[in-house]
């Protein structure tokens, strides 16, 4: 198992090969509860500091139990919000958090990679950034950075997380197996909250090219159930087609969410998928 250390220490390294991530929206568009602070007095919900009450406030924004330790009236303010949230999500299946032989990473490690590659330069730049279903408020820093990656290694306890309170964008990982109408329906609520998003899916290299031949014993990740076929090798054309159907459905469905939606594969170039990744997220940030 790789290591949340060694997955952000890889992840810096394929930032610093990325441009700056152009990802800013004008603030009408933008403000909305938990987006990005801007390290000034503003409209938003997090506490930014205390001044003196002047006449041209509304009573009903004085700090009362401030003001009672002295003789002066006190206003709490708020940080000035005008860049998105962003949250994050790796599928804690055993099916997904399973490699290959030979394989390097999982797919889920793979999938954080990517994600913390993303993370990184947003949080430096003031984003918001945190795990989908954790109840983790989402934060910036190098702290929020170590907490995501601990969150997604971690998993959501293999449920499917519920909507934020409050709009954000999000980026899902997975190897998306399941049925694609399993997948509308776990989605939709999501994407109704969030119209901002990327469906990113990762396989393992067996599972693109099922190199197999002759007699083979297949086993389910995370149940024991095993299946020995023989002459593998004659459904190689099938399973590609149903592959290749299953990954068509995928991507008409983020289509249809207004999502984006980016393939990888364990091993293949991880900067590679970071620029699409990368790409997917700055079209959204083009909307405004």
């Amino acid at each position: 198992m790789t290591s949340a250390a060694d997955l952000r220490a890889e992840a810096e390294r394929l930032a610093r090969q990325l441009p700056g991530l152009n990802f800013r929206a004008e603030a009408s568009e933008a403000a909305h509860i938990g987006s990005a602070g801007r390290r000034r007095a503003g409209g938003g919900e997090t506490f930014w500091q205390y001044r003196r009450y002047a006449q041209e406030d509304d009573a009903s924004r004085i700090d009362w139990r401030r003001s009672a330790k002295g003789d002066e009236l006190y206003v709490r303010e708020t940080e000035l919000e005008t860049a998105r949230t962003v949250l994050f999500w790796a599928d804690d299946h055993p099916g997904f958090r399973w490699k290959g032989e030979g394989d390097l990473r999982t797919k889920a490690e793979e999938a954080i990679l990517l994600m913390l590659t993303m993370a990184i330069p947003m949080s430096r730049e003031g984003e918001r950034i945190g795990s989908l279903g954790t109840g983790r408020r989402p934060s910036f820093g190098k702290r929020a950075v170590d907490r995501l990656a601990n969150d997604l290694l971690r998993g959501t306890g293999g449920q499917f997380p519920a909507p934020p309170r409050a709009a954000a964008t999000v980026i899902a990982a997975s190897d998306f197996y399941d049925p694609v109408t399993e997948w509308t329906a776990r989605l939709a609520p999501l994407a109704a909250k969030c119209p901002e998003g990327v469906l990113l899916a990762v396989s393992a290299p067996v599972e693109v090219d099922f190199p197999f031949e002759g007699r083979t014993k297949f086993s389910r990740p995370g149940a024991a159930v095993d299946r020995i076929l023989g002459r593998v090798e004659a459904m190689r054309e099938e399973y590609q087609r149903r592959f290749a159907a299953q990954r068509a459905a995928l991507e008409d469905l983020a289509r249809r969410m207004g999502w984006g939606f980016v393939a990888h594969v364990t091993g293949a170039p991880a900067i590679e998928s970071a620029a699409r990744l990368k790409a997917e997220l700055e079209r959204f940030g083009a909307k405004h």
